[in-house]
């Protein structure tokens, strides 16, 4: 039997002190990158990234300052007009924006005859129609999705994508809601156009001999071919009579009641509105009042027309249309309240970018959206079904001759340009 050398023997050992080494190095180099994935996985659910961190960066501090030197140097007179017209703070500014969209219109009532021309009140109609659909594109949906910057300097927004639905679905809820109102008011006044409450169709005021857009011309031309039947008894008829035959023409006083709910419930939106508005920034608030004022004149005309071929006198239909005005302050009210009740939970919380990312954020489905973030989304959608639902269908089915059609293109055209004028330049 041939021995192994002692040479051989410290060979082998060392190949086998070797190997253990090697295992004993692998081994500790997979526990710690074992323990790496645990730490980084720690700091995930751990990390923490907030807006005022990032507002700290040195590209953003630079921007700001940039920024800041250039408002320094400009005077934008649009807002020198908003801080004369809105000198408090956001609750008494959406008050008196309130105020500006609810007294002034009714005031103008007392100027208005009971009847008025249809194109005139058609291309009211249609400046109204502009302004406010280019509050929605231009001011509260670009406000819903990026948000406005209220203080000084830049402002530098995350793209969530998660949140951007949520915000959508806010501005669908608006329109819905505002869609469901207006058809629960139509079925409770029994299908009847007349009596679809507020639904902004301005015409249905219109003097019945000026167009046949209202629905009523044909009743009256039937009313019309009767009454030659009739003309030997119209001479013993009382005054008294003659009244009741004149009002049985126009829509009837359900009809009229129906309205005015109509146009209480519309206001108390308004309200919101102008409260959520005015809580997002002071030009947002200016610029919903200024669509808003501009959509309720002719609107404000149209109902008090639609209440003097129900029966009521002038003074009456003033007097209504002034108390459903007390809706547009009960909604202010309530968009006070609210956001004060929410603002008191959340004004010490910081918005935590890096929860946004996880999902795991306060808001909404783990987002950081929050509850009081819908309102101005909701307020879009509402006012989108209203200038392209409610208003637009009514200017298409009424427009007959092309030189009426030039005229409400151009009204539409001058109230797209003064909120776009207003947007460029606060």
């Amino acid at each position: 039997m041939t021995l192994m050398s002692p040479r051989l023997y410290q060979l082998l050992f060392l190949v086998a002190l070797l190997s253990l080494i090697s295992l004993d190095a692998y081994a500790a180099a997979d526990v710690k990158k074992a323990a790496e994935g645990a730490a980084h996985v720690g700091d995930v659910h751990v990390l923490s990234v907030f807006e005022d961190e990032i507002k700290q960066c040195s590209p953003v501090r630079k921007l700001s300052a940039l920024k800041q030197t250039l408002e320094e140097q400009q005077s934008p007179i649009l807002r020198t007009v908003f801080s004369w017209l809105f000198p408090f703070g956001p609750a008494w500014n959406s008050i008196l924006g309130t105020f500006y969209i609810s007294s002034v219109p009714n005031f103008i009532l007392a100027f208005i005859p009971a009847e008025i021309n249809a194109n005139t009140l058609n291309t009211m109609t249609a400046f109204a129609t502009g302004g406010l659909l280019s509050d929605v594109f231009l001011h509260l949906v670009p406000h819903s999705f990026m948000g406005e910057n209220t203080g000084s300097g830049v402002h530098f927004v995350m793209v969530e994508e998660k949140r951007n639905i949520l915000v959508g679905l806010g501005i669908f809820l608006g329109f819905g809601a505002f869609f469901f109102m207006e058809k629960t008011l139509r079925v409770l006044g029994g299908g009847d156009e007349e009596s679809s409450g507020h639904s902004h169709s301005h015409s249905h005021g219109l003097e019945p001999k000026a167009t046949k857009a209202s629905g009523v011309a044909d009743s009256a031309t039937q009313n019309g071919l009767r009454n030659r039947n009739s003309d030997t008894s119209k001479s013993n008829a009382s005054p008294v009579e003659h009244e009741e035959s004149q009002s049985t023409n126009g829509p009837s006083k359900l009809s009229a009641y129906l309205n005015l709910f109509g146009d209480f419930v519309h206001n108390i939106t308004d309200g919101l509105a102008m409260a959520a508005s005015f809580y997002a920034s002071p030009l947002i608030g200016a610029t919903t009042t200024l669509a808003c004022f501009a959509h309720e004149i002719p609107h404000e005309i149209a109902d008090y027309s639609i209440l003097i071929r129900s029966g009521f006198t002038k003074r009456q239909a003033m007097q209504s249309q002034f108390l459903t005005a007390i809706g547009a302050f009960v909604g202010t009210f309530i968009g006070i309240a609210v956001h004060n009740a929410t603002a008191t939970k959340t004004a010490a919380e910081l918005t935590d970018l890096a929860a946004g990312i996880r999902q795991d954020a306060t808001g909404l489905l783990g987002t950081t959206l929050q509850l009081s973030d819908l309102v101005i989304p909701f307020v879009a959608g509402g006012f989108l079904y209203i200038g392209a639902v409610a208003v637009l269908p009514t200017l298409l089915a009424e427009s007959k001759s092309a030189k009426q059609a030039m005229r409400e293109f151009a009204a539409m055209a001058f109230g797209v340009v003064c909120m776009f004028m207003v947007a460029w330049n606060e």
